[in-house]
């Protein structure tokens, strides 16, 4: 029913994919126009169009601007607290008005803007050069010292400006020129959406169009990539064709963190960076101790590429800027790591005889009788993987589940009696665990001290040193000093206890972190890179270190914090580019009312893209896999099959497909691809084939 409805909606109104291009497409026209206009026109006119464009937009800002300048003015001169805030408040009603301004006159010299960019792009690719006069622009480019302007070449009052130049070392020519489905990509991104644009349609040349418009306002553009390696690259090959309109480029990832330069990178009109340094510049800011530490300006627009993985696959991944906590190398790990492996070892014995007891009981049809057991195994070891896949079964995670809601009701009232036999419960929802008083006998047998790992109660301890009559004023202040300290000392005890049993029983190697060059990396749970520089908080990485016997480093707090989709949020205008939206349309439009709009191809595409097969088990998933593989190699064709994870058990199964292979593990740790990678090989007598996993 639902489905002759959507099609009754999308035979009345068009499909979204028609109603975008049906909303873009009348721009791809006035573009063109503006372009046949300058195609006869001297390259020194061709930038003098560029001030042209920019005088329209000062006009018609001027006078939203002399009254936020004037407010200001009072602001600053005012010592009237409230009237100080009043005016502030004002100022920034005045700035939210003029971005709307702003917007409703970039869009009206869009066509004019985008023009410029097209015939400067064709210039350099035609001619291979732009001859101008010369210019102070000229001047100041030539004369900065980190740069390599060789395609710069002034002589005397003329200046040439070479296809050629020098990007990442390496001497690039200019080929390209923008076609008309780039406008439609360009004028989407400029508007706030997604442009989903195919592999090789050229994203971008695409973003040269909107950060040219954009940066004209002076209000600062952001370019944002996934690794250091684009934003260098694509702000050196990117930046001849808008500095020649006398526009300034920088990238930030090319200067260190609290200098001037990178405050100048900043400053610049169009500003490349990787999403990561965007994020912890911004958390630096807000750290700094005056304004003349800051290096971010207002967050006006940006543009993401790959900007699915950005916002939704790595949004969520919170950036922390952490430093040392005072003691932070002095820690328990060590001395309590034996006690905790005697209790895990005595928790797995007793969690293996619930599981027996209740498959015992489930193969015997006692549901009744099984539920009890299987709660007891999976408050004790719920990452179990007999348990999880006995779990998995028809009708047994429901039989679980209801004894769980009889312990549950009346505030848990019965919870510490199926909690009883075990040594320690784990909640796996709040990512707690917890002692309970047989696992506390048990790594306290044989110590002189039977409330070593006990929390005192510092209330009553504190209250009955205030009414001994016996001590002086000296003797109860020390006597206090001793009790908190006390109290303290147990409190990180049982703290490194509980980081240490989640150490052992919440994290797997291999699956939550790996352990390179004596350290132990955390693996991204979406995307399984390694993710450098991030270290667990509050104590866990240093138990995991401890379980996995490498260095244990110093302990670190967190002084700042912030998610990648907090921090994008905060633009007034945010666009990005990929070739893989569509599928998260829903996701960017809740979260960032992002529209995806997808681009068509300049030319019509000739490959075939099937639909993507989803399987409910990983081994169903590794056995079509195989069977995919072994058809092709029948057929003769060679293979390259690319994915994230552990080979070893594809290799497993594998074994027995009746082809030659080889494995070879390889870690990848390039930074500027910034992905980890493992790498199978499989050969056979038609040539190699390669499967990466």
């Amino acid at each position: 029913m639902l489905n002759i409805v959507n099609k009754a909606i999308t035979a009345i109104f068009g499909s979204k994919h028609k109603r975008d291009l049906k909303e873009l497409l009348p721009y791809v026209a006035l573009v063109n126009t503006e372009w046949e206009r300058l195609t006869g026109i001297s390259d020194n006119d061709l930038r003098e169009k560029t001030f042209g464009v920019q005088r329209i937009i000062n006009q018609r800002l001027e006078g939203i601007d002399k009254k936020i300048e004037n407010t200001r003015s009072q602001a600053q001169t005012t010592s009237d607290v409230m009237a100080k805030e009043r005016l502030f408040s004002q100022i920034d009603g005045l700035e939210r008005e003029r971005n709307k301004e702003l917007e409703v006159v970039l869009l009206e010299v869009l066509p004019q803007a985008f023009a410029i960019m097209k015939e400067t792009a064709r210039r350099l690719k035609e001619n291979g050069k732009l001859v101008v006069k010369t210019s102070e622009h000229d001047l100041f480019l030539k004369s900065l010292p980190a740069r390599n302007t060789n395609h710069i070449q002034v002589e005397g009052d003329t200046t040439t400006w070479l296809g050629t130049w020098n990007v990442m070392g390496h001497d690039l020519k200019w080929e390209m020129a923008h076609y008309d489905v780039q406008i439609i990509g360009g004028v989407a991104l400029h508007k706030g959406k997604v442009s989903e644009m195919a592999t090789g349609e050229g994203k971008t040349l695409v973003a040269t169009f909107p950060a040219f418009l954009n940066a004209l306002a002076k209000r600062g553009v952001h370019i944002v990539t996934v690794n250091d390696y684009l934003a260098k690259r694509d702000s050196e090959w990117m930046a001849p064709v808008f500095e020649f309109h006398g526009l300034r480029v920088d990238c930030i990832d090319k200067h260190q963190p609290h200098t001037e330069a990178r405050r100048n990178a900043y400053m610049a009109d169009i500003t490349y960076g990787t999403n990561n340094e965007f994020g912890f510049d911004y958390l630096r800011d807000n750290m700094a101790n005056d304004l003349s530490e800051m290096v971010q300006r207002k967050h006006h627009y940006a543009m993401i590429d790959e900007v699915d993985s950005v916002l939704i696959d790595d949004a969520r991944t919170p950036l922390i800027i952490a430093g040392p906590v005072p003691r932070g190398d002095v820690h328990e790990f060590e001395m309590l790591k034996p006690r905790i492996k005697q209790l895990v070892e005595a928790q797995q014995k007793l969690v293996l005889d619930f599981f027996n007891e209740a498959r015992k009981h489930l193969k015997e049809g006692n549901e009744k009788e099984a539920g009890l057991p299987l709660f007891r195994a999976h408050r004790g070891l719920p990452k179990y993987k007999p348990l999880i896949k006995l779990l998995g079964e028809q009708g047994v995670k429901v039989i679980m589940q209801k004894t769980e809601n009889i312990y549950l009701q009346d505030n848990q009232r019965q919870m510490p009696e199926a909690d009883k036999p075990l040594y320690f419960t784990i909640d796996e929802k709040s990512n707690s665990v917890d002692l309970t008083e047989k696992g506390i006998d048990l790594i306290t047998k044989g110590m002189e001290d039977p409330h070593f790992f006990i929390m005192p109660d510092i209330a009553v301890s504190l209250d009955a040193v205030e009414k001994d009559k016996t001590l002086t004023s000296e003797e109860k202040i020390a006597r206090k000093e001793a009790i908190i300290e006390e109290y303290t000392l147990k409190a990180q005890r049982i703290h490194s206890i509980q980081q240490l049993l989640k150490a052992y029983t919440l994290f797997e190697r291999e699956t939550d972190y790996i352990i390179y060059e004596g350290e132990v990396k955390i693996v991204d749970e979406q995307t399984g890179r390694i993710m450098e520089g991030r270290r667990y908080s509050d104590g866990l990485h240093q138990a995991l270190e401890a379980k996995e016997n490498v260095r244990v480093q110093d302990a670190t707090q967190t002084y700042a914090t912030i998610t990648l989709q907090n921090y994008f949020r905060m633009y007034h205008k945010l666009a990005g580019m990929t070739g893989t939206a569509e599928t998260e349309a829903t996701e960017l439009m809740n979260i960032y009312n992002l529209d995806v709009v997808v681009i068509p191809t300049n030319k019509p595409i000739t490959r075939k893209d099937e639909n993507d097969l989803v399987y409910k088990t990983t081994r169903e998933k590794y056995n079509a896999v195989i069977d995919e593989i072994v058809r092709l190699r029948e057929a003769g064709r060679p293979i390259l099959v690319f994915g994230i994870g552990k080979p070893y058990a594809f290799y497993a199964q594998n074994s027995s497909s009746g082809f030659e292979r080889e494995v070879a593990p390889k870690r990848s740790r390039n930074r500027s691809r910034s992905r980890q990678v493992w790498h199978c090989y499989y050969s056979h007598e038609h040539g190699r084939s390669r499967y990466g996993y």
